[in-house]
């Protein structure tokens, strides 16, 4: 469909959105025109009863709250792009209130699951080196894996890497001297028997740049090779990082802005983590915390 190309290429070329959010956005859209074009409703011609019953036919589908704002949020965005291209006179997906999202704490790995997890790679080979950089960055500088596969070589200086984040907004993160040997490892020698000419850090199995599914994929096999049990995903490790570091005393500001969030409410939710861990510390251990 001809709006909806013109659309996703906006997101891309205009707004800079990664593959993985344009490939989101493409797919709610997708599932909506299929949803309207059953009910023979032209896109063009929507209405705030469609949409009703739309939310109706998400919910009987049993997806959750987080899921149907998602999908809502994309097609907000899609009619208000036909809106200011003359397409349509109103946008009747602004009459629409997103359902509260469930509140769920984020996930992460203990201490003792982190070292499991970064034995499992073999020093011994390109590839083993590369996963273990992998996890030791992930973990150490908190980075999304969209982030983590645009770096290049020419953004590392003296423990420091310049990242282009969300909405193209440039930050610099850190990282600590355990990375820091397995960093130098990997280009003297995995990274250059991998592909030496490429400027990417993380490589595929032929040398060229790494995906996101190439991370998650990664992940997942080393994963298998633990006794971890937990249903695990590549983010967990920038849950970690900042669940760690607030753990360790650090302020939840240098969080905010080691993370790259724009709002300290994005943050917040590792505090509840940390309170958790906080309570059970004290009734564990305070002498006349409990009789």
């Amino acid at each position: 469909m001809k709006e909806l190309q013109e659309f996703l290429d906006y997101l891309s070329y205009q707004k800079n959105y990664s593959k993985h959010t344009v490939e989101s956005y493409s797919n709610d859209i997708m599932e909506f025109l299929e949803y309207i074009n059953s009910e023979n409703i032209k896109m063009l011609e929507i209405t705030y009863d469609d949409i009703r019953f739309y939310l109706m036919h998400l919910s009987d589908k049993k997806d959750i709250n987080s899921t149907i704002s998602r999908k809502i949020s994309a097609l907000r965005s899609f009619y208000k792009y036909l809106q200011h291209n003359n397409l349509i006179e109103n946008n009747p997906f602004t009459l629409i209130n997103l359902p509260k999202k469930e509140k769920k704490l984020p996930r992460f790995f203990f201490y003792n699951e982190l070292e499991e997890l970064f034995n499992i790679p073999k020093l011994t080979t390109a590839l083993g080196q590369r996963d273990r950089l992998i996890l030791e960055m992930l973990y150490a500088t908190g980075v999304r894996v969209s982030e983590l596969v645009n770096i290049k070589i020419s953004d590392i200086s003296d423990h420091t890497i310049r990242i282009l984040g969300k909405g193209n907004k440039e930050r610099i993160v850190r990282f600590g001297d355990y990375c820091d040997e397995i960093l130098k490892m990997y280009l003297n020698d995995g990274h250059y028997k991998l592909n030496a000419s490429s400027d990417y850090l993380f490589l595929n199995n032929n040398g060229g740049q790494l995906t996101d599914r190439g991370v998650r994929f990664i992940l997942d096999r080393v994963i298998a090779k633990t006794t971890i049990e937990k249903k695990i995903s590549p983010h967990m490790l920038r849950h970690s990082f900042a669940t760690h570091l607030l753990n360790e005393g650090c302020d939840i500001l240098t969080v905010q802005e080691l993370l790259g969030h724009e709002s300290l409410s994005a943050t917040s939710i590792y505090t509840h983590v940390t309170n958790d861990r906080l309570k059970d510390v004290y009734y564990r251990t305070h002498p006349r915390a409990k009789k």
